[in-house]
């Protein structure tokens, strides 16, 4: 039997959207079972979990949009049953009385129309406006989501504006048809720290100004605490406990609830200051990196101008020790580590153990090739970086092909069965294991697979570009915990690139923050997150602070 528990005050009492027993099913399996939760009008509701907890499946279901699931159970939007009506009649609450923003606008929104083609598409359906009405409609919604130029952008394709600007962009189109419930799925996982504030600051003012109830779908705790009213937390399909947010923060009942509550990053690295001696394993001084643009008229016949993207990147990496790179989108963090990795030409100095990249670093000479074996990089999607055509072995096995070709099959395999015990997968864990693919993994032993990839050919430096952000906060506490285990116990020195301040907390002995392409501020986690000099730095810390105590737990 399933019970939920209930924190401070009971279901709303006249709710917008009331669920009843809601169970959905694929085939034999429930992916959601017996669900009740209910939505009062002008509410914020955060729906929490892991993935595969049956949350966004649950918002699907809502909206019948959940492919050949059978959905069964109530689902009262003002007294209509969504799930008895209609398709004819769905189409009409679709995008117009629930409304729905996704996790990654790229995907979400149209490549080949303009945003504001797009949005005044909705309101043409329906509001039932003239197309000349429905574009000026467009650029007014556009402005009152923050966009700066609305006229011009609502002429520009997704493509070209920023993250931010086009989660910004759907949340227009959402708005349009004035919905009296808005589905907000993860709406802010793939922004950077301080569009997070931003994104969820206008999600909160929109919501006062028009007393929409929004259902914020998440498993960030952070970003809960900070604008829901309400929590509901499932684990594998079953809504175990919900409450007032603070009550829940402060007092979970649940042992579900209590394990993601304690989930938070945690440091434990070598905290005493580097022998006298200890080797430095990379070092930069005035390092700039420039990619070439075309010049407007007759000038780009002849020559090209430059977007200097690195601009006088001076560090030092010590043996054992982490680095922590931190800025927004596009303030040159990726492309300091793509020229680590010698990716990208570059200009000024950098030494890898002492020795340079030949340039053009992209070159496989053979000191090139040598020293590829000593810095070697974790992305941040391991389901994308991992081959799908390749098993584990031949995944892992990749790097001892290429630097150590004259290894027989069986002392290859011998190292890659140690090199995946190290990161804790076995054959006794997954049976077959060698002969897997990527898809058979989930996505924090997925990252196992591509630190195990990394690890095998001995390097001395790892760069970890967001190597924990596409992770549920469970699974990032476990793999954050591996790289602190190997580091301690090999010795590695870590570029770790990120814009999640908690991890760097955790993780890093010396910060550097980046603006456009330079080093505004650096030093130790505490002199530059506790004592931020810097106002952008200020900005990052601020925006990653939680309003309230500290989690539970």
């Amino acid at each position: 039997m399933n019970v939920t528990y209930m924190t401070g005050e009971e279901m709303p009492a006249d709710p917008l959207l009331d669920v009843q027993d809601l169970s959905v099913h694929f085939g034999a399996k429930a992916v959601v079972r017996s669900v009740h939760f209910s939505i009062a009008p002008g509410e914020k509701l955060a729906l929490v979990g892991e993935s595969g907890s049956g949350k966004t499946i649950t918002a699907l279901s809502l909206l019948r949009l959940a492919g050949d699931a059978k959905i069964s159970g109530k689902a009262l939007l003002r007294g209509r049953d969504l799930l008895s009506l209609s398709e004819r009649e769905m189409r009409g609450v679709r995008g117009g009385d629930i409304a729905m923003v996704f996790q990654e606008p790229m995907t979400a929104l149209n490549p080949l129309m303009t945003i504001g083609q797009q949005i005044t598409e909705v309101l043409e359906l329906k509001k039932a406006l003239t197309p000349a009405e429905s574009a000026q409609a467009a650029i007014e919604l556009l402005a009152k989501t923050g966009i700066p130029e609305p006229e011009r952008r609502a002429n520009s394709f997704p493509h070209q504006l920023s993250g931010g600007q086009r989660q910004r962009a759907m949340i227009a189109m959402a708005l349009a048809s004035e919905p009296a419930l808005l589905l907000a799925d993860e709406p802010t996982t793939a922004l950077d720290v301080t569009l997070r504030g931003q994104i969820l600051d206008l999600l909160s003012d929109l919501q006062r100004q028009s007393g929409m109830a929004v259902l914020l779908i998440t498993h960030d705790l952070n970003l809960v605490r900070r604008f829901a009213d309400r929590v509901a937390v499932m684990e594998q399909g079953v809504l175990v406990e919900q409450g007032r947010v603070a009550e829940v923060f402060r007092a979970p009942q649940h042992p579900y609830t209590q394990r993601l509550m304690a989930s938070q990053p945690r440091r434990d690295v070598v905290e005493q200051a580097p022998a006298l001696g200890t080797p430095l394993v990379l070092q930069t001084e005035a390092l700039r990196v420039a990619y070439p643009t075309p010049l407007p008229g007759l000038r780009g016949w002849f020559k090209k101008g430059e977007f200097v993207a690195v601009q006088g990147a001076s560090l030092q990496l010590l043996a054992g020790q982490t680095l922590g790179v931190v800025g927004e989108s596009g303030s040159g963090k990726s492309t300091l580590a793509q020229a680590i990795l010698g990716l990208l030409p570059y200009g000024g100095q950098l030494t890898v153990a002492g020795q340079g990249w030949q340039q053009p670093a992209a070159r496989n000479t053979p000191a090139n090739q040598q020293l590829r074996r000593r810095v070697q990089v974790v992305f941040q999607d391991p389901f994308s970086s991992l081959s799908p055509r390749l098993t584990v072995e031949e995944i892992v096995g990749e790097g001892l092909r290429v630097h150590e070709p004259a290894l027989l099959p069986a002392q290859r395999r011998v190292r890659v069965e140690a090199a995946l015990a190290e990161v804790g997968l076995s054959e006794a864990q997954f049976p077959g294991l060698l002969a897997r693919y990527p898809h058979e993994f989930s996505g924090g032993q997925r990252q196992r697979l591509a630190i195990a990839r990394a690890l095998i050919v001995q390097p001395q430096v790892l760069v970890l570009d967001e190597p924990t952000s596409a992770l549920d906060v469970t699974i990032q506490q476990q793999v954050l915990a591996l790289l602190q285990g190997l580091q301690r116990g090999k010795g590695l020195s870590y570029v770790l690139i990120t814009h999640d301040v908690d991890v760097i907390r955790a993780m890093a002995h010396q910060v550097l923050v980046m603006k456009d392409g330079a080093i505004v501020e650096h030093g130790t986690v505490a002199q530059v997150l506790d004592a931020p000099q810097h106002p952008y730095t200020q900005r990052l810390v601020a925006a990653a602070a939680v309003p309230g105590t500290a989690l539970a737990g």
